[in-house]
């Protein structure tokens, strides 16, 4: 990166920071606090709508989409200065990480001008069903019917932990248009409207109450062909082009977790044996480890974007950066806990799980959401250190006869 490159960036970061400063107060910490659900999602509309005016919203979409057409590292820029800030951005945390990038590449020009501005607005949620209750973490393995009929399909199955499915205007689904060929291959990538008749939505409570996830229940749900995504049986191939996108949007420190630095302030204010905890070789080591880690997926994240913006294909590292966030974070925050002593039994239904180890540590999400943890192993070992791949006594059968 150049000098003038350089300057640029801490320009467009201090731009950010002050306008930050400005306006994200009024939707943070206190000020979202304890309002009923509508309230809060009501809330969340008016921050997304007002970051939309002032180009902080779809940061590297097209402009002829609404978006602001910057880089990569202006938007993680952006998302740093924005998550020292406690603000409802949950709602729209999968609709414009990864249904609408993978909308805007490969759907029709009418639609994408039709909806991309108001799902950067906030004015629309968008949704991702994909995960079955049969298929596990195997995304081929789903059994989601989709049948040909007319000029579109009948879809006939269920979703299970969609997030946001109940107040989504829109969704992305992966669906099996054809069963008499190897499940990779039959496969079909639509996107429909969610309120379309035949779709039942069903909450589903979490450990930490949050009221994000759902099962969803399709029952002869009618969808236009116009409204595919990619071609007719090269649905996966589109699929994890989607999770590739949903592992580069786990940065460190993104809001999945409190940070390091938060978690040096918990220690420097713990004892253990009447000793400061930041004396005690155990949470030095767990700091060091954690720092490095950062430090090295920072450089890979680097690399990646650099490699992105040069034209490339996503490759594995994400899946590298995502599997180690989603562990450092969970063993932050059970030593976090451990320094609080009995007070780290108590749980605050206020809190936020940016700030909150509490509640870090009792959501896995992480290690579970865009692929589990034994997932993303296998996809390193395979992809980077190039081992055997596990047996797949269904591989190359059709999915009818597997």
């Amino acid at each position: 990166m150049s000098e003038i490159e350089n300057t640029d960036l801490q320009a467009y970061r201090q731009s950010a920071a002050d306008w930050l400063a400005q306006h994200a107060p009024d939707f943070s910490g206190p000020a979202r606090h304890q309002l009923p659900f509508e309230q809060s999602l009501a809330l969340a509309r008016r921050w997304q709508a007002l970051k939309y005016d002032a180009g902080y919203a779809g940061i590297t979409l097209p402009v002829e989409y609404g978006g602001a057409g910057r880089t990569e590292l202006e938007k993680i820029i952006f998302c740093e200065e924005e998550m020292k800030y406690d603000l409802p951005l949950a709602y729209f945390s999968i609709s414009l990480s990864n249904p609408l990038p993978i909308f805007l590449r490969h759907a029709r020009e009418d639609y994408r001008a039709a909806l991309a501005r108001p799902a950067l607005r906030g004015d629309q949620i968008w949704c991702q069903l994909f995960s079955e209750p049969a298929a596990g973490t195997d995304l081929a393995a789903l059994r989601l019917k989709a049948e040909r009929k007319d000029d579109g399909w009948l879809l006939n199955g269920q979703k299970v932990w969609t997030s946001w499915a109940q107040i989504s205007d829109w969704g992305v689904v992966l669906a099996r248009s054809d069963p008499s060929v190897p499940k990779h291959a039959g496969l079909t990538y639509f996107f429909l409207d969610m309120k379309s008749p035949g779709i039942t939505v069903r909450p589903i409570r979490r450990l930490v109450n949050e009221p994000d996830l759902n099962e969803v229940f399709f029952d002869n749900v009618f969808v236009p062909d116009s409204q595919r995504l990619g071609e007719v049986g090269a649905g996966f191939k589109v699929a994890v082009e989607t999770l590739m996108i949903e592992r580069y949007a786990v940065t460190d420190e993104s809001g999945y977790g409190p940070t390091l630095d938060a978690f040096v302030e918990v220690a420097r204010g713990a004892k253990i044996n009447g000793q400061p905890a930041l004396a005690d070789g155990e949470v030095r080591n767990v700091i060091a480890q954690a720092f490095i880690e950062r430090q090295g997926l920072r450089s890979i994240h680097a690399r990646a974007i650099g490699a992105l913006a040069a034209g490339n294909t996503p490759g594995p590292e994400g899946a590298i950066r995502k599997l180690l966030l989603g562990r450092t974070r969970q063993r932050l925050g059970a030593m976090a806990l451990d320094l609080a002593g009995a007070d780290g039994v108590r749980f605050d239904p206020e809190a936020s799980q940016t700030t909150d180890f509490a509640r870090s540590w009792m959501d896995p999400g992480l290690r579970i959401a865009g692929g589990t943890d034994e997932v993303l192993v296998n996809t390193l070992a395979e992809r980077i250190l190039g081992l055997p791949q596990d047996y797949r006594p269904d591989k190359g059968l059709p999915f009818n006869q597997s």
